[in-house]
């Protein structure tokens, strides 16, 4: 690894370029890579969703897999590390071959595949790191038993992974709000001084979502399909539980979790319960603001940010 071969004292320099490289090696391999992607034939009931129409997507194939290749250059792998990036890895994968496939795969399908990473999730991370958490806001910890910790980490992987792709539906939306959580849980890693590979990690995601965003502005070339927001979703969950601040998720992924959360709070209400709620509001929240408050596309994408810088700044300001 370059991290390796050059000295220790030039750390700045190697993140330095790191950063340039990654966001290079990104807009590169979509530029050259895209026409190979697989062809989207729009969504039936979402709002504008001809407009994808024949546009590629499971373009997260292209820049997890840069993400990756470029920490794997630039960052000592700790087996630690190694096996979250193994899991992105397998997450992307199976978003892929979701994005593919002829025929969409099955809730039944995906849901496992979900399940099945969560728990290697909390197992990997309950091997390597301890059961106590931080409460930021009351500046005290709490130590859960660790079948009780494994159980809430399996729920935040799902959730992270699900709200991420649910917020995939207008050009820029999910891949900026994921890009932003990720930057307020890279300034938390400062502020406290957590693992310094990690943070480095977090950077290059940041970085290589930026590369997929040139190309997915509105009106976008392309789009990331569950390759992409899918493993987000992962890397979001293990970036704060690694922060040590687990339950800042929810305000440092606010919008993420608004947007994509309440659709699938509804389905599942509606589903199991037979509980009818949200009944005038259009889900994903995105398509209700475009459907019923006629914003624009550019608009969704810039108020839901603007919403989330607001809120990222709220809880940085509040814990320095």
């Amino acid at each position: 690894m370059i991290y390796y071969i050059l000295d220790t004292s030039y750390m700045k320099e190697i993140t330095f370029l790191s950063v340039i490289l990654a966001f290079t090696f990104t807009c590169v391999a979509i530029k050259f890579g895209k026409n190979s992607l697989p062809i989207d034939a729009g969504r039936a009931y979402a709002i504008n969703g001809s407009k994808s129409v024949g546009k590629p997507r499971g373009a997260g194939i292209i820049f997890i897999l840069t993400f990756i290749l470029t920490c794997v250059l630039f960052i000592p792998l700790t087996n630690e590390l190694l096996i979250y990036f193994i899991l992105t890895l397998a997450a992307m994968i199976s978003g892929y071959l979701d994005d593919s496939s002829t025929s969409p795969w099955g809730e039944l399908k995906k849901g496992l595949i979900d399940f099945l990473i969560a728990i290697m999730s909390a197992i990997t991370y309950l091997n390597y790191n301890s059961n106590t958490i931080e409460l930021a806001f009351f500046n005290k910890q709490l130590v859960l038993p660790p079948l009780v910790f494994g159980f809430l980490i399996v729920i935040l992987v799902w959730v992270s992974i699900n709200v991420t792709n649910c917020s995939d539906g207008v050009d820029g939306l999910s891949g900026t709000l994921s890009a932003t959580t990720l930057f307020t849980i890279y300034v938390l890693f400062s502020l406290y001084n957590k693992d310094p590979y990690f943070r480095h990690s977090i950077l290059i995601m940041v970085v290589c979502i930026l590369g997929y965003l040139w190309f997915n502005a509105s009106p976008s070339k392309l789009m990331m399909g569950d390759a992409g927001s899918r493993a987000i979703g992962l890397f979001i969950a293990f970036a704060i539980l690694k922060s040590g601040h687990p339950f800042l998720y929810i305000p440092v992924a606010f919008m993420l979790i608004l947007d994509g959360g309440l659709g699938l709070i509804k389905v599942s209400l509606l589903r199991f319960f037979h509980v009818k709620v949200l009944k005038n509001i259009r889900t994903p929240i995105h398509d209700h603001v475009r459907k019923n408050k006629d914003w624009s596309d550019a608009q969704v994408v810039f108020r839901f940010a603007i919403l989330q810088i607001v809120i990222g700044l709220g809880v940085i300001y509040a814990l320095i």
